[in-house]
């Protein structure tokens, strides 16, 4: 039986409805899936690198740099008395391409950011004139009063490839998030992926949240975004992604941070004496699994490019953290270290199988980030399927809840006091173990394995010796010692926690003790 056929005029009348749909500025709302579906088209073709910027803007040193700031006077929103207001960065110096900033009105339309040089101040510099007026801008940072309701502090930033940051109330800038890693630590070389544009959702004036989507571009993807910005004590950014492959890619990273650490408790500055006891953005990687363990992983400066990965069925959640709170820790004025946050991925949904990747990167200064966490999905991606993934980034000083029992707080070295052997000391602070008397009975479970002990005629394992747990009489926490003989001079991955009877009392202590 054939179909019933339409006359003209309801013909006319569907096509017509149809063409109202999809004009802009109709009754259709901007959204994440209008994102979405510019984001399948760009991976259809090729990667073309958005407009670049003058080279004499680019050849700018530092100091000529930072003397352009913006307006405060000319912030987005800022004549509308909104709870946000938004900023511009100016492109040059680092930051050699430019991002199309768009704002999404109440109504659901949509309208372009301009630029223009007057947003800008050039300080003493006098190339302010010189300046395209069509040049565009290089990033955006976000205000919203934090500490009380007068002043707007500056909350997050988004500015250069893919990086982002953010910070909780009490807190001073430190690690930052990334929108996607590829192929980091990989002999093929890493891939930067990039924000390309921008679309900016005018907030409601007693709205509590920010929320915009981007548009990410690489040669081996293309990826719509969705943030949700929410300021704080804790400030948290809720992200969902869609990611287009265009090729195959051998290492995907998701919800990758990014930190420094140059030296700490364990290991003294390397090359040349340093007022500063410790430098460091993040001392540590905390996994949580859907088992209820809780790992700790101290950072190190290594000598040579370590990667460490830990498999995970669906995790609960992985963060950089700077536990260390201590400013007599630091000595530094400047960049307070201790202010630093710790930022907390805590995903959304089934991840299925996978893992943790931790690299770290020998560095001999502060100022480059050689800390990488991120996610790294068992299941390869391919061109033609897309990948969905939501989570949420929590950006903190201190935090009672990650893990809830006790915690890693120092770890130590030394040569130990038998041949061949190294003497470890880990102190454990919160949860249940300041609540134990001093005669308490604690006990260290420790594991040590060395790569290639169990194979037939393999070398000796690692011995753990004289092992003992004692409370802390100068800070009401609990220290575990022992001493690790390991006569073949292999890596060791040693693992720790305490236990009172049948209670385990703190996380998990994770680490790789070197030859």
């Amino acid at each position: 039986m054939s179909a019933p056929r339409l006359s003209s005029s309801l013909r006319f009348l569907i096509v017509w409805s149809v063409l109202i749909l999809v004009q802009p500025g109709s009754a259709v709302a901007f959204g994440f899936e209008q994102v979405v579906e510019r984001a399948r088209q760009l991976a259809a073709r090729s990667d073309d690198s958005p407009d670049a910027v003058p080279r004499w803007l680019l050849d700018l040193d530092y100091d000529q740099y930072r003397q352009i700031r913006y307006r405060p006077e000319r912030a987005l929103w800022r004549d509308l008395k909104l709870p946000f207001s938004i900023q511009f960065f100016h492109p040059g110096f680092f930051y050699d391409r430019v991002v199309r900033v768009h704002v999404v009105t109440p109504s659901g339309k949509v309208a372009p950011v301009a630029f223009s040089p007057d947003q800008f101040d050039y300080g003493t510099a006098e190339f302010g004139s010189r300046v395209p007026h069509d040049l565009g801008y290089a990033g955006f940072r976000i205000h919203h009063p934090i500490k009380n309701t007068t002043y707007q502090d500056e909350v997050a930033v988004f500015l250069g490839a893919s990086y982002f940051r953010a910070i909780g109330r009490d807190n001073a800038y430190g690690l930052s998030a990334r929108g996607l890693a590829i192929d980091t630590a990989s002999t093929s070389g890493e891939e930067f992926p990039r924000f390309r544009e921008f679309w900016l959702v005018q907030p409601a004036a007693n709205a509590r949240e920010l929320t915009f989507f981007a548009l990410l571009d690489s040669p081996s993807a293309a990826g719509a975004f969705r943030f949700v910005v929410t300021a704080g004590p804790q400030t948290r950014v809720d992200v969902e992604m869609k990611l287009f492959p265009r090729a195959p890619i051998e290492k995907l990273g998701l919800a990758p941070l990014t930190s420094m650490f140059l030296h700490g408790e364990m290991a003294p500055p390397k090359d040349a004496p340093d007022y500063r006891p410790e430098v460091h953005d993040s001392d540590g990687l905390l996994v949580a699994s859907q088992t209820g363990e809780w790992l700790w992983r101290p950072l190190e400066n290594p000598e040579d490019l370590a990667v460490t990965s830990f498999e995970l069925e669906s995790p609960r959640g992985f963060g950089l953290v700077q536990r260390d709170r201590s400013f007599d820790h630091y000595q530094d004025i400047e960049t307070r270290s201790d202010l630093r946050p710790s930022a907390w991925i805590e995903p959304k949904g089934d991840w299925q199988r996978g893992r943790v990747e931790l690299v770290e990167i020998p560095t001999r200064d502060d100022t480059n980030d050689n800390i990488v966490a991120y996610w790294v999905p068992a299941v390869p991606s391919k061109p033609g399927e897309s990948i969905s993934v939501a989570y949420s980034i929590y950006w903190y000083g201190d935090d009672r809840i990650r893990p809830p029992g006790g915690r890693a707080v120092a770890t130590r070295l030394d040569l130990g006091t038998y041949e061949d052997a190294r003497r470890i000391v880990v102190d454990f602070e919160g949860g249940a173990l300041s609540e134990l008397p001093a005669d308490a009975i604690v006990e260290g479970l420790v594991t040590a394995s060395a790569s290639g002990a169990e194979a037939p005629g393999s070398p000796k394992p690692a011995e753990v010796l004289e092992q003992q747990v004692l409370r802390n009489p100068g800070t009401g926490g609990w220290r575990l010692v022992f001493q690790l003989k390991s006569p073949e001079r292999d890596p060791v991955e040693l693992r720790a926690f305490l236990r009172h009877g049948s209670d385990v009392l703190t996380e998990t202590w994770s680490y790789l003790l070197k030859p």
